[in-house]
This record gives structure tokens, C-alpha cells and sequence, in this order.
């Protein structure tokens, strides 16, 4: 059933209803309202390096031997994996043939053994994200195509694009929308399954002003204040409850300062998940355990990953 009412009292209506609704507190609240908390879930890492076997015997000196994945579609990469049950995984990106990296979008560290390269996280919908990290005043590209031949024949495919200014996934994360199944592209590699590490938990990331790159992840993400706390090792970090990310900052000499000095602003760490810390701490041999707001947080041999930081996270 329709109701009927004349004009004028409709106009009247629609008048009280507005005003009603913009001077509430309810409305208030809403218009004052911070940006929606974004929470970030890890699709992986990367690791790139001058030759991809190198990197693939790195990675088994410390028991977590890589899969073969297959060339890209740009024709000048491939790379292998270790993939994990969560769906996570570590990257290892090297070129096709040797010294040819032109055109890649980490050419310039793939002339090293191997380093930290990047980070991304997964989404369902690359264009709401675009879209959303504009709105919020982030610079962001347009959604491109990337996919990858498997060494079964099979094609896997996905968009992917990138946030913030410098090389992708840098500093903050690319993203990446699966266009065909995301257990296409990773399956748990036999070198860790039944392991006591789930996945990769945090990404360390290295950059100058710490301060500066808390105000830009916040700005993206709609985050709250971090906690902050100082690693001799290290330096100063900052740390998002609950979030896939640290940021950390030299405050002296060391790696770190090096690192940022020689890559710029990039990760610098990879933290796995650790289902028993203790297990995991004796079968990989894990040394220079620290605690971390609260958590234990031990490394793999770095010299065996020629200066790659990994390390494993848990209590």
C-alpha cells in the first residue's frame, strides 16, 4: 500500500527530517570520523638476487628449500618459493639470463647475491582499492596484468599495482587481486610442511624518517598511534597491533643505516610465524634471540643467506 500526502507537507517532512539528521550526535560522530581501519593481510615476499639457483641453495642451506615457479610474462624474470600453509610465501626473483634485468621492476638489486626487495599484500577487488587509497590522498597506479608459467604449462594470472612513490612494494605494499586461483600461483613447498612456522608474520621495513613514514601508513591504512621501542641491533621501531608491518630506523651506524644508505627505503627483515618457538629456534638453528613488544624473535644464519635477515616470531 502507498500513502498519499499533499506536497507542501512532504517538503516539510523531507526539511525536519534534514535537520534532524545533521544536528544529531550520531551525525556528528559519522562526519568526524576517521578513515575506516584497513587491516593488511601478507601475500608474500620477495628476495631478489643475481642468479636464481644461487638463491634457491641459499635458502636450502637453511632448510627451507624453494619450488621452481617459472619465468613471468614480462620475459625477463623467474623465480622459485617457499610456500607455507597460511598462503603466504618468500619470493626468490632473479633474471632469465644473466645481467639482463632491464625493464624488471627491481632490476636495480638483482646485480646483488640477495636482497630484501619487497612486500605485498592480497586483496579482492585491485580497482575499489586504487579507488580508496586515492580518496585517501595516497598516490597509487592503475591495476596492471601480471601473470606467470608454472613448470606444469599452467598459466597463473593476477593484478597487481603500487602504492606510495619509489620501487614496487618499497615501502609501503603493493597489492595483489588473484585472476585465477591464489593455490595456482603457491602451494606449501615439502620443505616445510609439518615445520613449526606457519608463515611470514611481519615485515621489517627500513626507512629514514620514522616519524614521516608512521604519518604515511597511517594516512593509507587509517591506523592508530604505534608502540615504539629501541633494539641495539638495530634501532628504533614502530610497530601497528595487530598489523603485518614494522617500520624500524637507524639511530647510529650499522646495517640498517648501510642498507637504507646503499637500497634506500625497502625491507630489510622477513619475520616468520612460529607455531612453537622452541621447536623452531632448534631445528633451524636460530641465534640472536631478542624480545620484541613481547615476543620472542630469533634469525636464521644470515651469512648462509648472504646478509638476507629471516627470522622467526612467536612465544
Amino acid at each position: 500500500m502507498f500513502w498519499r500526502t499533499s506536497p507542501v507537507r512532504c517538503r516539510i517532512s523531507a526539511a525536519a527530517l534534514l535537520i534532524m539528521l545533521f544536528s544529531s550526535p550520531l551525525m556528528s560522530q559519522q562526519t568526524s570520523q576517521p578513515p575506516k581501519e584497513v587491516v593488511l593481510q601478507v601475500d608474500h615476499v620477495s628476495v631478489c638476487g643475481a642468479n636464481l639457483d644461487a638463491l634457491r641453495q641459499m635458502f636450502a642451506d637453511v632448510g627451507l628449500a624453494p619450488d621452481f615457479g617459472g619465468p613471468h610474462g614480462n620475459g625477463i624474470t623467474q623465480m622459485a618459493a617457499v610456500g607455507f600453509d597460511d598462503g603466504t610465501y618468500i619470493e626468490l626473483i632473479a633474471p632469465i639470463k644473466p645481467g639482463v634485468t632491464a625493464g624488471a621492476p627491481w632490476a636495480k638489486y638483482m646485480s646483488d647475491e640477495a636482497v630484501t626487495c619487497a612486500w605485498a599484500v592480497g586483496t579482492t577487488d585491485a580497482a575499489a582499492e586504487v579507488d580508496r587509497l586515492k580518496k585517501a590522498g595516497v598516490q597509487v597506479s592503475a591495476p596492471e596484468h601480471g601473470n606467470r608459467k608454472r613448470p606444469d604449462g599452467m598459466s597463473v594470472e593476477w593484478m597487481m599495482a603500487g602504492v606510495g612513490s619509489g620501487t614496487l612494494g618499497s615501502t609501503l605494499p603493493f597489492f595483489i587481486e588473484d585472476l585465477t586461483p591464489h593455490a595456482w600461483r603457491i602451494q606449501t613447498s615439502a620443505s616445510v610442511q609439518g615445520a613449526p612456522v606457519g608463515g611470514v608474520a611481519n615485515v621489517v621495513v627500513g626507512v629514514s624518517n620514522l616519524e614521516a613514514a608512521i604519518a604515511l601508513f597511517r594516512k593509507a591504512y587509517g591506523w592508530a598511534e604505534p608502540l615504539t621501542e629501541t633494539q641495539r641491533d638495530i634501532g628504533k621501531l614502530a610497530y601497528f597491533p595487530g598489523e603485518p608491518v614494522i617500520l624500524a630506523t637507524p639511530t647510529g651506524g650499522g646495517w640498517l643505516s648501510e642498507h637504507i644508505s646503499k637500497y634506500g627505503e625497502t625491507p630489510v627483515a622477513y619475520l616468520l610465524s612460529a607455531s612453537d618457538f622452541g621447536a623452531a629456534a632448534k631445528k633451524y638453528k636460530l641465534s640472536g634471540t631478542k624480545t620484541w613488544f613481547g615476543q620472542r624473535v630469533g634469525w636464521f644464519d644470515e651469512r648462509k643467506l648472504k646478509g638476507v635477515r629471516l627470522g622467526v616470531i612467536g612465544q
